[in-house]
């Protein structure tokens, strides 16, 4: 679920109920662990979109020092490309995640509406995600779950790629240094992912992305059906046929891309240098501001500090303030989608 979008109004159906110095406003999304809503900074009128998170639903103590971490290099993360997450505060019950607030709806509204992209505006937003996943991963952050849903547009139509990251924590790691936890979307899911026999964060994202350019060039998914066992089949052997109106050189790319075996698949520097995917290639301008951490710290502060704390209370007739326990607090984000990280945790 992602902070996205519609036109935000800052008036009738922005909400009473204050969080810290945010009015939240109508829920853009609603999942099993968390639900987005639309917010409003009251003191500069910026408007953000807010992720809480239900701590009782997903928390266990032990995970605290896995999760600060991740979450602290998912704060660190400054991508033109990547949805921001500007702080993090908690009460007893609920994590707050602050991010960036996209208007321009989901890059996959554009194939519903057109069928499908033309290959360089498919190329363009390609290279976006390639450009995002792989800086992200240059953090150690992977994101397990790329799919349409995840892939929005600002009001400049530049892509973010939302829920990012925290899908695969350090834990999930074994010694043999692969993943083995199965998640994501089944139709856009690597095969050594499905197979459970563990792998790597990387390929298995580069293997969404290519799945992901067959959808925006074709307007139909590569590897489809009603049955599952008979759609991992296909996704296994990689059975798919690239319709004729790609270009060469794309067939080829795609075809690279999606090598079921992670061993010969393409790699993301590779691609990069790729005479398909340089054509009309614009390097992102990054931002190196200082980001501070002291909030993600904060709520994870065992001292039982209240002034870290925020309370969630109704403007009119709220009822007196909750006492706040911080240790029990947990921290910061992304847009990213902690449903996948609390379902899949290991125990």
């Amino acid at each position: 679920m992602a902070s996205r979008s519609g036109s935000a109004s800052n008036s009738g159906n922005l909400g009473r109920t204050r969080v810290g110095k945010y009015e939240l406003g109508r829920t853009l999304g609603e999942g099993t662990f968390a639900k987005v809503k639309f917010a409003r900074n009251v003191e500069t009128g910026e408007n953000v979109a807010i992720k809480i998170i239900d701590k009782e639903k997903v928390m266990k103590n032990k995970m605290i020092a896995q999760i600060k971490r991740e979450i602290s290099t998912m704060k660190l993360i400054k991508h033109p490309n990547v949805i921001r997450m500007y702080e993090v505060m908690a009460s007893k019950t609920k994590i707050y995640f602050v991010l960036e607030f996209v208007t321009g709806g989901e890059l996959f509204d554009k194939i519903s509406s057109k069928g499908r992209l033309k290959e360089d505006e498919a190329r363009k937003y390609f290279q976006q995600l390639i450009n995002a996943v792989d800086y992200c991963h240059s953090r150690g952050v992977y994101h397990r779950d790329l799919k349409p849903e995840n892939l929005l547009l600002d009001a400049n139509g530049a892509l973010k790629v939302s829920d990012f990251g925290l899908s695969a924590l350090p834990q999930q790691v074994r010694e043999d240094g692969l993943l083995h936890t199965t998640c994501g979307t089944p139709n856009y899911v690597a095969p050594e992912v499905i197979n459970n026999k563990g792998y790597d964060g990387a390929k298995a994202d580069l293997w969404s992305c290519g799945v992901i350019l067959f959808v925006l060039m074709a307007g139909y998914l590569p590897f489809e059906d009603p049955n599952l066992m008979s759609l991992y089949k296909k996704i296994f052997k990689a059975d798919f046929t690239c319709p004729p109106w790609f270009s060469t050189s794309a067939k080829k790319l795609i075809k690279r891309i999606l090598d079921p075996n992670p061993a010969t698949r393409i790699k993301f520097a590779e691609v990069i240098e790729n005479e398909w995917f340089k054509k009309g290639y614009k390097a992102p301008a990054f931002e190196h501001a200082d980001v501070s951490l002291d909030d993600v710290d904060a709520i994870f502060d065992e001292s039982g500090d209240s002034r870290n704390l925020v309370v969630e209370r109704r403007e009119v007739g709220a009822s007196a303030p909750v006492s706040m326990n911080a240790f029990e607090l947990i921290s910061t984000s992304q847009g990213l989608n902690l449903g996948t990280l609390f379902e899949k945790q290991m125990v």
